[in-house]
């Protein structure tokens, strides 16, 4: 028997649409040529890939142990759901990909967003909320140690992401975004970049992130990339960044 009150859910809605529509984009000009990125360092992006491919599959096949532990301890933490959670998020120019993670919430926590979305820390089209109510047991602990994001590294050996850029956005957060936002759509987003590496990250507002995200499309190289990576792994090691 369905005991929701549609009054009650329309009231929602119509709260939603109006903390929504204080959203507005950043008003800024644009500081990226989307063509220069497209056409420079075309020998960096094959080696990348190449780098991507290779360390992604050892990272899988190494890893598949403590996956299939971490895949059982969620299903009896938390029963009722696949212990993978798949979601849509956007990626290099628009592109709309399958994004995976360990699930680290209750089985219906994507319907209980919009009755949270009061709740949002974040000052932009980001969701963030420290104490979230949907977050399991065994969720507090993946999402501390970075276990949850591991399931990515499929994503990275597809190819819809690399091991270091922007972090991937949900449909709801770009279809907010203006042009000067859209800037951190012209790379391959990754597992890791600046903003995760930053202390009490969350503490940032979204403009200060996305400022992030343009100085690693201004910046990146091999050289960049990897001194992101080590400061991850510390980041991790320490529970920096939380």
């Amino acid at each position: 028997m369905n005991t929701e009150n549609p009054l009650m859910n329309q009231t929602t809605e119509n709260k939603n649409e109006d903390i929504l529509k204080k959203i507005q984009p950043i008003d800024k000009p644009l500081v990226i040529d989307r063509d220069e990125v497209l056409k420079k360092g075309r020998g960096y992006w094959v080696l990348r890939r190449a780098q991507d491919i290779v360390f992604s599959l050892l990272a899988l096949i190494v890893l598949m142990p403590l996956f299939l532990v971490i895949a059982v301890v969620i299903v009896i933490d938390s029963p009722g759901a696949s212990p993978l959670f798949s979601q849509r998020r956007i990626g290099r120019d628009g592109k709309v990909f399958k994004f995976y993670k360990f699930r680290s919430m209750i089985p219906n926590a994507e319907a209980k967003l919009d009755e949270l979305l009061k709740n949002n820390e974040m000052d932009g089209p980001t969701f963030k909320m420290k104490n979230d109510p949907r977050i399991t047991r065994v969720g507090k602990f993946i999402r501390k140690t970075s276990i949850d994001e591991l399931p990515q590294l499929w994503n990275i050996l597809k190819g819809d992401m690399s091991f270091v850029g922007p972090r991937p956005a949900l449909p709801r957060e770009v279809a907010l975004y203006g042009d000067y936002e859209k800037q951190r759509l012209y790379v391959t987003p990754g597992l890791t970049c600046y903003w995760q590496i930053q202390p009490h990250r969350n503490d940032l507002s979204f403009e200060e992130w996305l400022e992030l995200d343009i100085k690693y499309i201004k910046e990146r190289s091999f050289i960049v990339d990897w001194k992101i990576i080590f400061k991850t792994f510390l980041a991790v090691f320490k529970f920096d960044g939380i």
